[in-house]
């Protein structure tokens, strides 16, 4: 049996999806019982948890052959990040005490990184998690190319498409979410010892230039880039809702500046098979 924390959004369901494909039991560990009907229907298991709550993921994690771990995200934590430190905190007691068979456990690229940034609160998780008993894997992937669904309307409406990396031509690490949940899928059913670390782009990397011109060819018209200046990032962000702008920032300033990438060598890194046409063209279409 898999368990699968975050099994309904992206990066979970396309790993469920891949485990029940190849006839793989799959527990679903969910927030409440309305969102596990549909995976039940599906053959799922369904486990009602809470990230905050030690006794029902430990109950939800017992007698499973492996466990998934992807934390919610919070892209505005406080400072210091104390939502992360004690979402890690409980993630670790629940494992301990319900001694699962291996654990999967989703990072990022620049998961090493020293420098504070937003995706600090994954280096946090890696740190709370290191030494556990069981084989233990982190899952490192590039930018979610996903995350392009906020690009869609501009790009339709304007033919423009807003970037934070920079210089546009420069190639960023990117990655789509159906790639992550089928190599998670299939880490999870490997056999390892110890902690390894695996870390897993796209098949080739993106520049903003590249992205705009995917749009073009989706959408059938000219699409350019527009890169936003630094300088107006704070109060951009600020105006969006956000209390706190500089972890993300200071992320993006990581990715710009070459100090968020990955750890190992250029040839150890895992090449997805989703291209970027095939994602701009999958979001386009459920945008319509």
């Amino acid at each position: 049996m898999y368990a699968i924390t975050g099994i309904t959004g992206k990066v979970g369901g396309a790993m469920a999806q891949a485990l029940l494909s190849a006839h793989q039991p799959v527990r679903a560990i969910v927030r409440d019982a309305e969102k596990g009907k549909a995976l039940a229907e599906k053959g799922c298991e369904v486990a009602i948890a809470d990230m905050d709550d030690v006794a029902s993921l430990t109950a939800a994690f017992r007698g499973a052959e492996g466990v998934f771990i992807l934390p919610p995200s919070n892209f505005d934590p406080a400072p210091g990040f104390p939502e992360a430190r004690k979402g890690a905190a409980t993630i670790r007691q629940a494992l301990d005490a319900a001694a699962p068979g291996r654990v999967v456990c989703l990072s990022t690229v620049g998961a090493q990184a020293k420098q504070s940034n937003l995706l600090t609160q994954r280096t946090i998780l890696e740190e709370a998690l290191a030494g556990l008993t069981m084989p233990l894997t982190f899952l490192r992937p590039g930018w979610f190319l996903d995350n392009l669904q906020w690009d869609v309307e501009s790009a339709q409406r304007d033919g423009i498409v807003h970037s934070f990396l920079q210089p546009a031509d420069a190639t960023f690490p990117m990655v789509s979410t159906e790639d992550v949940g089928r190599v998670a899928a299939e880490l999870i059913q490997e056999p390892w010892t110890g902690t390894r670390i695996v870390e897993l782009e796209g098949p080739r990397r993106v520049s903003p230039n590249d992205i705009a011109a995917a749009f073009g060819r989706v959408l059938g018209r000219i699409v350019r880039t527009q890169i936003v200046p630094r300088e107006d990032w704070a109060a951009l962000f600020r105006a969006q809702g956000m209390n706190d702008p500089v972890p993300r920032i200071q992320m993006l300033d990581g990715f710009n500046e070459g100090w968020i990438t990955f750890e190992g060598e250029d040839a150890s890194v895992l090449k997805g098979r989703v291209e970027l046409d095939q994602v701009i063209r999958a979001l386009v279409r459920g945008a319509r």
